[in-house]
């Protein structure tokens, strides 16, 4: 699935949520999708060819960049970002069920009342398709379960960068000794202080995004001591 297909399933669940949420889902696709597909592949490139070190035995250049770099950062932010995203489908998944639920009963109650206007009939179910469900009941809970999880997700992959890459911070020199290097050799990594910044960028974004989930749901939580 593409990145505009992915904003257009998910603009249709947020259809049904807050205003925060609405605010979440746009940080997430300007902020996070589009800084992502527009600069940030760019400036990695292909890590693993601008990767140096200053030996010419052969495959220590490829072990050492496989151990200081299990995972690539695009790659990395890429699952992070469909891990994300992917609790907003069970919203999805829900309204879904009530709205087949409905249009179920709709049809039904016409046909004992020997209704078969076809007009009215599609009137009917296209309202139930543009219809905003309330926040209640079992649609509350399936939404505040979709908060949690994108909650866990985005602090599990912000401590999976920090401890696979021992920070946030892109170093420009990098010492290996793994086999098959003859010794300890000094391997060089391109443009660290873009990378740097961009890591920043991503690790920001994703706690504002954090930071907005815990609203969304003390919001929630809130108005429904309140009710």
């Amino acid at each position: 699935m593409s990145w505009p297909a992915l904003y257009a399933q998910l603009l249709g669940a947020n259809h049904h949520s807050t205003s925060l949420g609405k605010v979440w889902l746009s940080v997430l696709f300007i902020f996070r999708v589009m800084v992502l597909v527009v600069a940030a592949e760019r400036v990695w490139g292909d890590e693993q060819s601008d990767f140096t070190c200053n030996t010419l035995q052969p495959g220590c250049e490829n072990v050492c960049y496989d151990h200081y770099f299990p995972l690539s950062h695009i790659r990395l932010w890429c699952l992070q970002l469909v891990f994300v995203s992917t609790p907003t489908f069970l919203v999805a998944m829900y309204v879904a069920y009530q709205n087949h639920r409905d249009k179920k009963r709709l049809l039904q109650g016409s046909a004992r009342a020997g209704f078969h206007s076809t007009k009215a009939q599609e009137a009917e179910l296209g309202s139930l398709k543009r219809r905003r469900l309330p926040l209640a009941g079992a649609l509350w809970w399936t939404y505040a379960c979709s908060l949690v999880l994108k909650l866990v997700f985005e602090g599990g992959f912000m401590y999976a960068l920090y401890v696979v890459y021992d920070g946030f911070r892109m170093p420009r020199v990098v010492q290996c000794d793994q086999w098959p290097c003859p010794n300890l050799v000094d391997c060089f990594i391109s443009r660290p202080t873009e990378k740097t910044i961009f890591t920043v960028f991503m690790a920001i974004t994703s706690s504002i995004c954090m930071v907005l989930n815990m609203a969304e749901l003390a919001y929630l939580i809130a108005k429904n001591v309140t009710r």
